[in-house]
């Protein structure tokens, strides 16, 4: 089969579209013939090795990534299913995410997939899984969202972002979204009741006060970003950030601040986790069915042209999703 190949660490330009062996489903593992597959900030993280505190986890090697094939984020029909799976089979649409997505096939665990939504087209859907559940967790399980809170969400306009506005307002909460003037209007139609052009106002000395921020960005103190916070008001930190060069700790830097910082002050300060789960899936399904969540998609490449979908994710131009067809 084609897939994305990385065996070392560097810009788009290591990225190689080559021939590798197709996997085999074993255990509770499905085969999935990828028609889609979506690009996140974790990508360009992965591609460039960086931050390099990061290298020893489970994505990241001393030298390259610990998966050759790039990618996570999925959407396709099952081929194949290992002889431990019991929900799905062959012939079903389904999105989820599993290292190695930029194929033209991926073996994902059956806990990772869910149905895809059926009113949504594959590449809709492959833009959901790591951007849509991130949004989710934060959302729903960290703020727990009550109607008529104010939220705060510096970087609406990307992919987690775009998904965050639309499930703050499936919650009820009353919603500010942080972006630049070019993509107001995006912001605008997922939802957003308020809208700051950070290139003209600066949020961090607005009077307005917020229960929750959701920063998505990294690019601001933990001081600004409390600054906005009412009394006992909870900042959750999950900045992707954009290559700059290469750093030390990147976005974790922050989130290392705010664990430490957070004993001692009247906010609570917390750095969002994501754990993909199928039933984190199912419920973003029922959204999109709904009608509740809709994927915005900014360009589409195709599988080949993965290195330059790379280049335009990691410059800050791209809005919302990213997609490369299969």
């Amino acid at each position: 089969m084609k897939a994305i190949v990385q065996d070392t660490y560097g810009s788009p330009d290591v990225l190689r579209f080559a021939d590798v062996d197709t996997p085999t489903p074993t255990g509770d593992q499905v085969l999935v013939r990828v028609h889609a597959a979506a690009l996140n900030a974790r990508d360009w993280h992965v591609l460039r090795g960086d931050p390099y505190i990061a290298r020893p986890s489970r994505d990241l090697g001393r030298r390259r990534p610990n998966d050759r094939i790039r990618g996570t984020d999925f959407a396709g029909t099952v081929e194949a299913v290992g002889p431990a799976v019991t929900r799905l089979q062959p012939g079903d649409e389904v999105y989820g995410d599993a290292a190695g997505a930029f194929a033209e096939y991926v073996c994902a665990p059956e806990h990772r997939v869910e149905r895809k939504p059926a009113n949504l087209t594959f590449e809709q859907a492959a833009a959901i899984p790591l951007a849509g559940q991130t949004a989710l967790i934060g959302i729903r399980d960290v703020a727990e969202l009550q109607p008529g809170n104010e939220i705060l969400i510096n970087g609406a306009s990307g992919g987690v972002g775009t998904f965050a506005v639309q499930l703050a307002k499936v919650y009820g909460a009353n919603v500010t979204g942080v972006c630049s003037w070019r993509n107001l209007e995006l912001v605008r139609s997922a939802g957003a009741d308020e809208l700051i052009d950070y290139t003209t106002s600066d949020f961090a000395r607005s009077d307005r006060r917020y229960d929750v921020v959701l920063d998505l960005v990294g690019n601001r103190s933990l001081r600004e970003l409390r600054r906005v916070l009412a009394p006992g008001g909870l900042l959750i930190l999950s900045g992707g950030g954009i290559f700059t060069g290469g750093s030390l700790f990147g976005p974790m830097g922050l989130m290392i601040r705010g664990a430490l910082l957070s004993p001692f002050v009247g906010h609570r300060i917390v750095r969002l986790a994501v754990q993909s789960d199928s039933k984190h899936l199912e419920t973003l399904r029922e959204f999109a069915e709904a009608g509740k969540l809709v994927p915005i998609i900014d360009r589409t490449y195709p599988l080949a042209a993965t290195a330059d979908a790379m280049r335009y994710l990691e410059g800050e131009h791209a809005r919302a999703k990213v997609v490369v067809t299969v």
